[in-house]
């Protein structure tokens, strides 16, 4: 783990005060919790940092914190990624004077590019900035599936270095595990298929999970990562109630009421995110109670 962007990487939720405006004083007290229990990256404004609903100052903002909070010893990869290819270049300049060390561009969503569309919209970006960029692969978001021919191809742009595999078909990421260059990081971008792929040469997780239990992901993928697949087995096994009930419903929503309940941030939304359903929170109460997660006001 001691290449940049391999091993695990917080994709961190965004917190907000209860008027609904940037939670500095949270962004900074989480970052620190991160970096405190030992994780190797941290990835701000993605997806479950509910980056659509963030602005580009809030985007900025959000980064330059964290690098305060680091301080230069854990590398940021900030999500700059979209649909318009001109907007995600302009970002990705912000990120880098604001203090991110990589960057995290997801695949145009809604428009659907060709596999000549995604590699001429990644050559732009990587030509518009000298940051390393690790691609986010998430079809089902995305509506678009970066095919492991065309992933090989972008892969030869000079600064992209990874890729975050969202798919879950794990055919297609032991396909790019063999076709891709040994140096060529792929991270899961799923917590629950973090332990499979690493066992097919991945290179670690980008994941929802440590924002909960950050010591506890590490744990699993370092000993993944020195071929100990039975203490990374019991690890996995342990936390896998939390890893799936993250996606009871769509994230960042059942993350952000876990922490709630962990005492570790106002649980508050930006629309069209909003509160889970009671039936859903009851679920994530349970199962951070079995894990002795919960903070004291809701461990009854």
């Amino acid at each position: 783990m001691t290449r940049p962007f391999t091993g695990v990487g917080t994709a961190l939720v965004t917190p907000f005060t209860s008027s609904g405006e940037l939670d500095e004083t949270a962004v900074r007290r989480l970052g620190r919790r991160q970096i405190d229990a030992g994780i190797h990256f941290l990835v701000p404004c993605g997806t479950t940092g509910e980056n659509p609903t963030l602005t580009d100052a809030e985007r900025v903002r959000m980064v330059e914190i964290l690098a305060d909070e680091a301080a230069g010893l854990t590398p940021i990869l900030a999500g700059a990624g979209g649909y318009d290819t001109k907007e995600v270049m302009l970002l990705a300049g912000r990120m880098k004077k604001a203090g991110a060390t990589g960057l995290l561009s997801v695949t145009p969503y809604y428009n659907k590019p060709t596999p000549e569309g995604l590699y001429l919209h990644y050559k732009a970006v990587a030509e518009s900035t000298d940051l390393p960029i690790i691609v986010y692969n998430v079809p089902g978001r995305a509506g678009v599936n970066v095919e492991p021919k065309t992933l090989a191809r972008i892969a030869t742009l000079p600064n992209i270095i990874g890729v975050k595999e969202a798919s879950g078909n794990i055919s297609q990421m032991t396909e790019i595990c063999q076709l891709l260059p040994e140096d060529f990081i792929v991270l899961s971008g799923d917590d629950a298929i973090t332990l499979p792929l690493m066992a097919i040469g991945g290179r670690g997780v980008i994941s929802v999970a440590s924002n909960e239990i950050p010591a506890q992901m590490v744990e699993l993928v370092t000993a993944a990562a020195r071929g100990d697949f039975a203490a990374a087995r019991a690890v996995h096994n342990r936390m896998l109630p939390l890893m799936q009930i993250n996606f009871v419903e769509a994230n960042p929503v059942p993350v952000k009421s876990a922490m709630a309940m962990m005492g570790l941030l106002a649980e508050v939304y930006r629309l069209p995110m909003c509160p889970p359903s009671d039936g859903s929170k009851e679920k994530i109460r349970r199962v951070l109670k079995d894990l002795q997660l919960l903070a004291p006001a809701y461990a009854q």
